[in-house]
């Protein structure tokens, strides 16, 4: 018989130290690459194309869900707010919901689980941003034009997702990352 033996509370709260730090780097660089880095207006409505999502993607492939919830909602709202402040509340619970299908349980951060989860996210984003337009504004615009954008803005955050994914994966930067002391 084994015995097991259970981390220290200075390991534990190492541990919930490494997990907050990386959360706010994460949330740092999802709104600076919200709000400023390839940050392309697009239609009336206030929306933009940019690749913010690619490191909400990322966050939750690294770090348990907590975590990467609070990475995507504060970096998320926080570029909503430097940049267009009327879609922040929904931004911050729209981000929240897109990191929830990913998992950092893997080694590593591309696996077919968080491919499949970029798609999902596209959906829940997509719908999000529909029903949130339609409240804000009382009127129903057009749901193919409103999930087009939606489209573009996901699948390039996917793409980015997965090929920065893929190079990390490489170089074992994961294992690498969350592992160092």
């Amino acid at each position: 018989m084994t015995t097991r033996t259970l981390p220290s509370t200075g390991e534990k709260r190492g541990t919930k130290l490494k997990y907050l730090t990386i959360t706010g780097l994460m949330a740092a660089m999802i709104t600076i690459m919200t709000a400023y880095i390839c940050h392309i207006p697009t239609g009336i409505n206030g929306g933009y194309i940019h690749f913010g999502d690619s490191i909400i993607y990322l966050a939750a492939a690294l770090l348990p869900t907590p975590y990467a919830l609070a990475a995507a909602a504060i970096g998320g709202g926080l570029a909503d707010l430097l940049t267009s402040p009327i879609w922040a509340p929904a931004t911050i619970i729209i981000k929240m919901l897109i990191a929830i299908p990913f998992t950092s349980k893997s080694a590593k951060i591309v696996t077919p689980r968080n491919i499949a989860a970029a798609v999902i996210a596209y959906f829940i984003s997509g719908l999000g941003y529909f029903i949130a337009e339609y409240l804000l504004f009382g009127a129903m615009p057009a749901f193919i034009a409103s999930m087009s954008g939606s489209l573009i803005q996901s699948g390039g955050s996917a793409v980015f997702f997965i090929i920065f994914g893929l190079a990390l994966d490489r170089t074992h930067a994961k294992s690498k990352f969350l592992n160092a002391a």
